[in-house]
């Protein structure tokens, strides 16, 4: 008969264990980001006991033959102890607890008294002990030190796991803690075999033990054990009973028809097999709502939830109504605690980029303060980028999220949250739950996450209307106040117009007699020739100063019988051409001075009924801004023509006069407010009103608001046409007067004047 010799066996268990104890070490060394020194030493435990195994089996082969079995049996002692200490550091380390000073005080403590043993340093007595059959001899010291040792290190870990799981309430964290009582099973009681030389019993319980450890330490998200323990007693169950229901058919179909079942064991087996085949859907679905139940694990139907929640939530446009629903459905359906519903929002602080979470509460509720995460911190990059649910167990443990701001994450735990939900429209993160735990204590599974995202993204949609209608109502409030805060501004503006108009009606009626007398007055004395030249000087410059004077005082009364809509024009039949030519050599004298030419080319133009008077200051308003704005040397023209009848402004035609520049222009958001009263184009502008002449000398700002008055109490037109303000280039303006003709009686005739092309 074929036989293996042990020494092969040995050689194989040997193989076998060294290439499991170094994948171990290499599988928890390269994973040791964010657990270094949990990583470290665990792959220290797989060395050494990975090398007390290889030196039990060297011993046993018979490879080392000179050791002695008290010095191997020491080495078994020393080594559990030694491997008790470090489990409870690595327990220690991966429960995050700080304060390990303690365990390492006695560590060291047990080192110094069994480095000490062996020098005979407490003066011990070979013989400690013994009643003549046996004793107790001084060696044995060591093993009784190693005992207490270990038993320490093995109660300290106990505990230590223990008041951990009972602070634990978070169900993955009590999850992941459970699978160190396997661990301890398995390695306790390996250490309780190596220490009463059993090691060859003790290596399978450690192998396992240390595997599991190293499972344990380098996984992040454990299997449930919940569900695993529903897969396991569904699967015994329904086997143990399809067992059942096979052999209660067989022993009744034996009862019932024995000569059938004689004859054709294998018919009747086929029969019951394909009765069973048609119960065993119904009997694991008994089994499993039995089980989940015992456990209590609910089921849920996703699609039914979803339609159900959507139909819910669908036709609600109030933020607040809609986060109460939304929570309360989904705790509701879920079985959870507590939930929050968070409005996203992107702000800028600080030159940096924010998400701002503002709760949504109702006006009863205890307000949440709002909390801005940083866009590039870890939080907020995972919930945009991964657009999933983020695990408070993942926040907690995850390495990722060890930098993540102080405050961000005293925030999130006030909560008391387990998950962290957010909802995304169009791509933008819009919202976020924040769901507590489950009232069953059970974990949140997979399908669980994945319902919740799939309610989120029904909810976004909800919710993105809801901020519409929210965002609509405020601007429609906004729209009212500001319309509001207008009326009170219009009211003002009138009240102040009107303010300003009697103060111009009061002044110019006040003013113009006094500046008469003084005309009068300085005329007078200028005809007198007996005046020396420096009075006639400082004479002179009195009257020049009183004629602006009383120019001025003309035109605010103009503006104020304008605005007071009393002006009495004095119609007349005109000749509009010979009136422009008028103007245009009044102010030869300043086109000259300024080295500017002025060209008027008037074709033959139809007589018009106007008043002169006010009509002549129109176009010397009109002449006299063209020659301050055009620089030195530079051109003015005035043409005209006739416009026939086209609506009802002018059902008889009428003519238009434009007066055109090669000046600084008119930025074309301002061709209105030049017509406006006291308007200063520039503020760069000489702001002295004598300077008339001036290249861009400034004036009471009457001028062209006077002449719109006059030209539309004419019934006619004045606009302003500019490619725009520039005092290089020089673009020039073209202003426009058009001006009615009107119906003249029976038999009257108004003639049509002559051309006139004249250079200036």
């Amino acid at each position: 008969m074929f036989s293996i010799n042990p020494i092969y066996s040995i050689f194989l268990f040997l193989i076998i264990e060294v290439l499991i104890y170094l994948a171990v070490i290499g599988m928890v060394l390269r994973r040791s980001a964010g657990q270094r020194w949990v990583t470290y030493l665990t792959a220290l435990y797989a060395l050494i006991a990975l090398l007390v195994q290889s030196l039990n089996l060297a011993w046993q082969a018979s490879l080392i033959p000179n050791i002695d079995f008290f010095i191997l049996e020491q080495t078994y002692w020393y080594s559990s102890l030694l491997l008790a200490f470090l489990l409870i550091l690595i327990l220690r380390t991966f429960l995050q607890k700080e304060k390990s000073n303690l365990w390492g005080g006695i560590g060291i403590f047990f080192v110094i008294i069994l480095a000490l043993l062996p020098l005979n340093t407490f003066q011990l007595p070979d013989i400690l002990w013994t009643d003549g059959t046996w004793m107790i001899p001084r060696e044995r010291v060591a093993f009784g030190v190693v005992t207490i040792g270990w038993l320490i290190f093995t109660i300290g870990a106990f505990f230590t796991f223990r008041n951990t799981y009972k602070n634990t309430h978070q169900p993955l964290h009590r999850n992941r803690l459970l699978y160190w009582l396997p661990v301890f099973i398995f390695l306790f009681s390996a250490d309780a075999l190596f220490i009463n030389n059993y090691p060859n019993w003790g290596a399978p319980f450690r192998l396992l033990g240390v595997w599991l450890l190293g499972y344990i330490v380098i996984t992040h998200h454990l299997p449930d054990l919940q569900q695993i323990s529903r897969n396991v007693s569904i699967y015994f169950s329904t086997t143990i009973l399809a067992s059942l229901f096979y052999l209660l058919g067989y022993s009744l179909a034996q009862q019932l028809l024995p000569a059938t079942v004689e004859s054709s064991p294998r018919l009747t087996g086929t029969i019951i097999a394909l009765l069973l085949a048609m119960f065993f859907r119904p009997l694991l679905n008994f089994v499993e709502s039995l089980i989940d139940r015992w456990l209590g694990i609910d089921k849920q139907n996703v699609s039914q939830t979803v339609n159900e929640y959507s139909q819910s939530i669908s036709n609600i446009l109030d933020m607040e109504r809609l986060a109460n629903v939304t929570v309360s459905l989904i705790m509701e359906v879920m079985g959870i605690q507590r939930g929050f519903l968070f409005l996203v929002d992107k702000e800028k602080r600080e030159a940096r980029n924010y998400y701002a979470l503002r709760a949504v509460r109702n006006a009863g509720e205890r307000p949440i303060s709002a909390i801005w995460l940083d866009e590039e911190g870890p939080i907020a990059e995972y919930l945009t980028k991964e657009q999933r649910p983020l695990l408070q167990f993942d926040l907690d443990l995850l390495p990722l999220f060890k930098h993540s701001h102080p405050e961000e994450r005293n925030w999130l735990n006030r909560l008391n949250a387990e998950v962290y939900v957010p909802i995304f429209a169009k791509r933008e993160w819009i919202g976020l739950f924040a769901l507590g735990g489950k009232i069953s204590g059970n974990r949140y599974s997979k399908e669980d996450l994945l319902t919740l995202s799939a309610l989120a993204g029904q909810t976004a949609v909800a919710l993105e209307n809801a901020r519409l209608v929210e965002n609509l109502i405020d601007l429609n409030n906004q729209v009212r106040d500001a319309y509001r805060d207008l009326e009170n501004t219009k009211r003002d503006l009138e009240k102040i117009d009107r303010t300003k108009s009697d103060f111009i009606s009061i002044a110019s009626h006040e003013l113009r007699t006094p500046l008469t007398v003084m005309r009068g007055y300085t005329e007078m004395l200028l005809e007198n020739p007996s005046l020396d030249k420096m009075t006639l000087k400082m004479l002179t410059g009195i009257h020049e100063g009183t004629l602006r004077l009383h120019e001025i005082m003309d035109s605010l009364f103009d503006i104020a019988q304008i605005d007071a809509r009393t002006l009495e024009l004095e119609f007349e039949p005109i000749d509009v051409g010979a009136l422009i030519q008028e103007v245009s050599l009044g102010l030869t004298q300043t086109i000259k001075g300024r080295k500017q030419s002025l060209k008027l080319d008037l074709p033959p133009l139809p007589g018009i009924q106007a008043d002169p008077n006010t009509l002549r200051k129109v176009f010397y308003h009109l002449i006299s801004n063209a020659i301050k704005f055009t620089p030195n040397k530079g051109r003015i023209i005035v043409r005209g023509k006739t416009l026939p009848f086209s609506n009802k402004a002018m059902p008889e035609g009428g003519l238009e006069i434009i007066v055109s520049d090669t000046g600084i222009g008119i930025d074309p958001s301002f061709k209105e407010v030049i017509f406006t009263k006291f308007y200063q184009p520039d503020k760069e502008l000489n702001k002295h009103s004598t300077g008339k002449t001036k290249f861009k000398g400034s004036g009471v700002g009457l001028g062209l608001a006077l002449s719109r008055g006059i030209v539309e109490a004419h019934g006619g037109k004045i606009w302003v046409e500019s490619p725009g303000h520039d005092e290089v280039s020089f673009p020039g303006s073209h202003f426009h007067v058009t001006l009615p003709l009107r119906k003249q009686t029976k038999g009257s005739t108004l003639p049509i004047s002559e051309a006139i092309q004249l250079v200036i």
